[in-house]
């Protein structure tokens, strides 16, 4: 098992849920801030241009449009501004203006401006390191004129942009956690929650994954965490019932090399009766004996083949040239008995295609086959019940065709019939004869498949190529 370290409380994925939400609620504010502070730098401009405007009017009713320097000190500074000019027509006239003014230093239009035209100009006034002496030029809002044009100093409007500044930023804060945790807590229920009851469920099945009450219950969700449970609930059943074969076969692995143990000295032992009958001069005696020595001798040699290599796993093939008609010969010599009259086995090889194989082997895999069909024909036995076994070559391959009159083979264990322990066509067979023949097939690089299959019988293909050239 993986050790995995244990979560802090911010450290796993609501902490970072949490974290990138606050982030990315902040740098939302921040985007609304530029265009916010830039409209109050240009609302507090412009109110100072309809006082200034004002301040105007006032000046130019006064009599004679004479004003006293207290009176336009008072004026000037209730406007906030050190001068004030108005155009009409093609005629500027200076309004109102100061004892000392200064020299402006930068001037600008508000008529018309874009947003982005006055973000930059109102981050500059809040960076401000000295006061500075501005123009401003707009149309005049009670339309007193053309163009107003008012000069003020800049360090008013910083101090006013940095307490708004201020207050935005201190409620965006605010807003940034409120929203936050508002979307925290629908992430963490909807999102968090389920990621974290899978991941727990994978430690804890990967604690005994063999025990069924580990296996995680989907929930009735359609979304892709509801297809992750469903997926996750799929790989564990199919994980546990792996692990239910493995030690299955494990157990029967260790079962296999007792009873061969014990096996091989039975067989030893009629090995040795069988060599005395070779020397009974009873005819059907001489007939058989070789038969029966030579079927003792290949059960002996897999025998100790299994017990010295104590696996699972098949021998490589020793590969030779072999007569294919000879071969099936003796499968059939060694099945007669068990076919009896009522099957008849029928050699449709021509005695001319060879194959390269490993001759045990071969001789394993077309009994297993002959065998295998055998027992499906007795489960329904017919008039005229027959196992013909075809062969032909083509291009180096060669192609081995075994049909029988039996039943059928069911559909619900087509898809699995080459599975070890999925098939038995007789009650207590393990299924095992299919599962070793494709084996052995693989092993030589071919393949066996089910070419047709109904009531009449069935068809099965074989393909075994032969060794590259060299």
């Amino acid at each position: 098992m993986v050790d995995v370290p244990k979560r802090l409380p911010l450290a796993g994925l609501s902490g970072k849920v949490l974290l990138l939400t606050i982030v990315f609620v902040m740098l939302g504010e921040i985007l609304i801030f530029l265009p916010s502070i830039a409209n109050f730098r240009v609302q507090w401009l412009k109110t100072h241009i309809a006082q200034a405007e004002i301040a105007a009017l006032a000046a130019e009713a006064a009599p004679g449009q004479i004003v006293d320097a207290d009176l336009r000190s008072t004026i000037l500074r209730g406007a906030g501004v050190e001068a004030v000019s108005v155009m009409r027509g093609d005629k500027r006239q200076l309004v109102l203006r100061g004892d000392h003014p200064g020299m402006v230093e930068e001037t600008f239009d508000l008529r018309g401006g874009q947003y982005y035209t006055t973000v930059l100009p109102a981050l500059n006034v809040m960076f401000l390191q000295s006061d500075r002496l501005i123009s401003v030029i707009d149309k005049p809002p009670a339309m007193t004129g053309n163009t107003i044009e008012i000069a003020l100093h800049e360090w008013p409007l910083r101090d006013a942009m940095l307490s708004y500044g201020l207050r935005i930023l201190g409620l965006s804060i605010v807003l940034s956690f409120i929203v936050a945790g508002l979307i925290f807590a629908a992430l963490n229920r909807v999102l968090v929650k389920p990621m974290r009851r899978i991941s727990d469920n994978m430690m804890h099945f990967a604690d005994r994954p063999e025990d069924p009450a580990r296996v995680i219950s989907p929930t009735m969700r359609s979304d892709e965490i509801g297809i992750a449970e469903h997926e996750l609930n799929a790989m564990q059943v199919q994980l546990q019932g792996l692990l239910q074969q493995k030690t299955r076969l494990a157990a029967l692995g260790l079962a296999v090399s007792k009873v061969s143990h014990d096996l091989r000295n039975m067989l030893t032992s009629a090995q040795l009766i069988s060599d005395r009958l070779g020397s009974v001069k009873d005819p059907t005696v001489q007939r058989f004996a070789p038969k029966l020595i030579t079927s003792l001798d290949r059960a002996i040699l897999f025998l100790n083949q299994t017990l010295t290599y104590g696996r699972a796993q098949e021998l490589p093939p020793r590969r030779e040239i072999l007569m294919l008609h000879d071969i099936i010969e003796d499968v059939f010599e060694t099945l007669r008995f068990q076919a009896g009259d009522a099957i008849a086995l029928v050699d449709d090889v021509p005695r001319t295609i060879k194959a390269d194989a490993d001759r045990e082997q071969l001789i394993r895999i077309l009994t297993n086959l002959t065998r295998n069909a055998i027992q499906a024909i007795e489960a329904r036995p017919a008039t005229g019940d027959e196992i013909r076994i075809s062969a032909a070559r083509e291009a180096g391959v060669l192609h081995i065709t075994i049909k029988d009159s039996g039943p059928g083979i069911p559909p619900v264990i087509r898809n699995k019939m080459f599975e070890a322990f999925q098939t038995a066509a007789r009650s207590g067979g393990t299924g095992l004869g299919l599962a070793i023949s494709a084996e052995l097939l693989k092993a030589h690089g071919g393949s066996i498949r089910v070419a047709e299959t109904s009531e009449k019988g069935t068809i099965l293909e074989l393909t075994l190529p032969d060794r590259p050239a060299p």
